[in-house]
């Protein structure tokens, strides 16, 4: 396995979208053990290939409290969204150390690939809901910072700008 280099917004591949994964083979399983691997050490409780600049339908999460539940999302569609909606504080491995409050709906049924290639659905709450939609977000080519106010949204990318110079120079 190998750890991913993670685009860091305001990267303009980060606005990418995903196409579909066509057969889920030893590649695409690769993949997501590598996606799992980096996701992992970054800290992260969900992971979508487009933010390792792989632009498939492919996501990793593990919201369980040991972080030993990882699961896979191969090609993913919310069949159904619940009408009652939630707001949770949001943070992103591409928007490093910045959170915001997101409104979404509280409930989602998702449908996917698992990582051997089978079916499945999964009906989705709490903080399994927001990262499933999160995720799903960044195969659309859209990153959480695009819900917040135009203002929010402007400091954060001159933040992150910022912090991308003052690493490049070495500070």
């Amino acid at each position: 396995m190998a750890r991913l280099p993670i685009l860091r917004y305001p990267d303009p591949r980060l606005h990418t979208v995903a196409r579909p994964v066509a057969t889920v083979d030893e590649r695409v399983r690769r993949l997501v053990d590598d996606m799992l691997e980096t996701m992992y050490t970054a800290d992260g409780v969900g992971l979508a290939a487009t933010q390792v600049d792989v632009h498939e339908r492919v996501i990793v999460m593990d919201t369980s409290e040991q972080h030993d539940q990882p699961l896979v999302l191969i090609n993913p569609e919310i069949v159904k969204r619940s009408d009652e909606r939630a707001v949770n504080e949001e943070g992103c491995l591409s928007v490093p150390l910045i959170y915001d409050r997101v409104e979404r709906p509280a409930r989602v049924t998702v449908r996917a690939l698992g990582r051997d290639g089978q079916s499945f659905e999964l009906d989705a709450e709490g903080l399994t809901a927001v990262c499933v939609q999160h995720e799903m977000d960044h195969l659309l080519g859209k990153v959480f910072v695009e819900y917040l106010s135009p203002l929010k949204r402007d400091r954060i990318r001159t933040k992150m700008l910022k912090k991308t110079r003052d690493e490049l120079r070495g500070k």
